[in-house]
Order: C-alpha cells, then structure tokens, then sequence
C-alpha cells in the first residue's frame, strides 16, 4: 500500500461545465485525494472560464457537441488541444496519469497518445451502440494498451471493453459521499401516505433518461395517489413537457431545473421514492446508489446497470424497462404498503455504504500502486522529442 503522496493528473474527456456522471466522478475523486494529501490535477474541456471554480481544474479549450450514446457528448480534439495536453503533461512531473474514457476521440485519447510511464485509464460507458468506437478500435487499441492497468465502473462496462479491444480491467464502482446523503431524511414514511412524494433527476430531455415513461404512468398512479407530488430536477425545457400532458395530471409537476450539490442532497432526502426510468446506455447510476444513500425507495427499469446496482431488486424495485404498466404497478404496489417501503430504502441504504469514497479510492489507488510499480514518472513519449526540441528553442 502506497504511503507517500502522490502527484497525480486527471484527464476529463467531456465538457467540464456540462452536468454529467463523468465528471462528477472526476471531480469527487479529486476532492477526495486532495482532501488526502494527494496533490491532482484535471485538465477538462471548459465552455466557459467563469464555469471554473476549482484551482486544481486546467482549460484545455472549448468542447465541440457530438452524438454519442443515445445522448450529446461534448468533446475535443484536435492540434491545438493536443498541444495544451502535452504542455500540461511536460510541466506537471506526474506520479501517475489517470485518464477517464481513453477510448473516445477527446482528450484522454490524445493523452495517452502523448505520454509514457505510469497510466491508469477509467471505462464507463456500457453500450452494444457504440458502432463508431467499434469502427475505430484499430487505430485506438495500441493507445489502449499503453495503459498499465485498466478500470471499468461496472461489470457492464468491462464487457464493452472486452468486446471492443480485446482487453480486461478490474471493476471498481463509481464512488458516492455517502455521509452527505445519508442521516439527512427530510420525510419518514407512515402508515398512511396522503401525500407522498416521487421524484426524478436527470437531463429530461433525452430521451434514454426515460422522463416521458414515467409520465404516462402518472394518470394511473394519480387514480390511486391523486395527492401524489412528481418532483422533476435537472436541466431542460419543462414547457416541452407540459404542453403534452393532460392539464388535470400536469398540476402534480413540480420543476426545479438544475439543482446545486447541495440542493440535490435535500431534494433526495425529501422523497418516498425515487423513479430511475432510463432506457439504457448506463454503466452504473451515480444518482441511483446517491438516492439508496439518501434513503430514498428506489424503482428502477431493469436494464443491467441498475439490476446490478440493485442485485435484481434486493434494494430497489425493478419494473420492465420502457413499459408504462409495468413501471406504474411498480409505485403503486409500493406506496400500498409502507412498511414494504420503508424496507426496501433501508436495504439501499445498507447496500449504497460500499460506494462511498473512502472505499473506492482505497481501491484506486491501489490501481495506482500497481501501475507505477516498475515504471518512472509520466512523461511525454519519444514521439514528442522533436515537439520538446521546438519549444524549448
């Protein structure tokens, strides 16, 4: 085990200012090993220099909107980033490198291009949709294999990866700060909902986060629960959902748009259930495991990111992916009975403690440990020399 302090530098592939599971799991991670004693820094694509707060975070430049994965990934690429991450890497004297996504075109690919030594690279994307990686996995296999040790955030992912590059890697969850969360509960459940309170949190927009199935399964569930509050948080255009809805079932709609941290710890701890109904394209489910540490009941499609999460519906309900029926029967069978309720949230609660930081950046470092064993510093790789030549001139 390592016990010295580590420098250690982050690569972000995605807009940094742009909500999404990624980069909160990169900026959590840091946090936590700086709070360690650990020195790090994140290079990130950044929209805007205003959006940066953190004095460990480096711009490498404007991120460019793509398809990817059922949503919008915004990503770069290109000489001028190239540059800016060669600089970063040349300047810093990293211990090790830790690059997450390596194998999308942005800048943990240009990355691993660019460097030599001690690379750890983080997999989390979990999809059979991912024809154009699989097109380019060619020409991103020999980056791939400069890593000296490899992370996938779940079982789902690590299948991408062997079906993609031919490659393993250890799987270590995405990590939660499960003491924000958890001792925080703002409801407790009773024998009688009158008003119970179900909530979703996500960019309802897109449509594989699922928003628009459990939409439709509101008329039912209000026949049951016309006092039911659907709690909807994250970025997006509500008036895209309201003009579609019946006006007598839209009442029940309460928006709260893009929420803080800090907003979003007590907007789960004010909830009886929380309703993950996405279509696929999840690895894992950061928000899921942070509503199970919240305290929250959780029901869940059963796609296979949240049926492991869930150890197939241990700790949360899971209903048929995409059926409204199914997702419908699920609420109302559980806000039928409290005391079932109240059992499945203390079961998530028990089972969201293993994600906590403290656990899983153990584990990352010890990935650390493994990939630097034998090996010097990061640097930039012989390629590089004649780069080096010219701007040292």
């Amino acid at each position: 085990m390592i016990d010295r302090k580590l420098k250690i530098g982050m690569v972000c592939p995605y807009g940094w200012d742009t909500p999404g599971g990624v980069q909160m799991h990169i900026k959590e991670l840091a946090e936590y090993l700086i709070r360690d004693g650990h020195e790090v820094s994140v290079i990130a694509p950044v929209s805007d220099d205003e959006a940066i707060h953190e004095s460990w975070l480096v711009n490498a430049g404007r991120p460019v909107p793509i398809p990817f994965n059922g949503s919008v990934a915004r990503v770069l690429f290109g000489p001028v980033a190239s540059l800016r991450v060669r600089q970063w890497i040349d300047q810093a004297d990293f211990d090790v490198l830790h690059m997450h996504e390596p194998g999308i075109p942005s800048l943990s690919l240009l990355a691993c291009f660019a460097a030599e030594g001690p690379m750890v690279g983080t997999f989390h994307a979990s999809t059979s949709r991912l024809r154009a990686l699989a097109a380019a996995g060619p020409l991103i296999e020999p980056m791939i294999e400069k890593l000296k040790a490899r992370i996938a955030v779940s079982e789902m992912a690590q299948a991408t990866m062997k079906n993609l590059y031919g490659t393993d890697a250890v799987v270590i969850p995405n990590g939660i700060d499960f003491a924000r969360f958890s001792g925080v509960r703002t409801v407790e459940v009773t024998e009688n909902l009158t008003h119970p309170t179900i909530g979703f949190l996500g960019r309802f927009e897109e449509a594989r986060k699922g928003l628009p199935i459990l939409i439709d399964a509101l008329p039912k569930i209000l026949k049951v629960h016309p006092d039911l509050e659907l709690v909807v948080a994250g970025p997006g255009d509500p008036g895209k959902i309201l003009a579609k809805m019946d006006p007598r079932f839209a009442r029940n709609i309460r928006f709260l748009g893009r929420i803080t941290e800090e907003e979003k710890v007590s907007f789960l701890s004010s909830l009886n259930i929380y309703v993950a109904p996405n279509t696929g394209g999840e690895s894992f489910g950061i928000i899921v495991a942070e509503a199970m540490a919240a305290g929250a009941a959780v029901v869940a499609s059963d796609i296979p990111a949240f049926k492991a999460l869930l150890n197939d519906g241990e700790h949360g309900e899971l209903f048929k992916s995409e059926d409204v029926h199914s997702l419908s029967t699920s609420i109302i069978r559980l806000l039928a009975s409290p005391a079932h309720m109240s059992e499945i949230a203390q079961s998530g609660l028990s089972a969201a403690i293993r994600f906590d930081w403290k656990t899983v950046s153990t584990q990352i470092i010890d990935v650390y440990e493994m990939a630097m064993a034998g090996h010097g510093k990061v640097g930039l790789g012989a390629d590089n020399a004649s780069w080096k030549r010219e701007r040292n001139r």
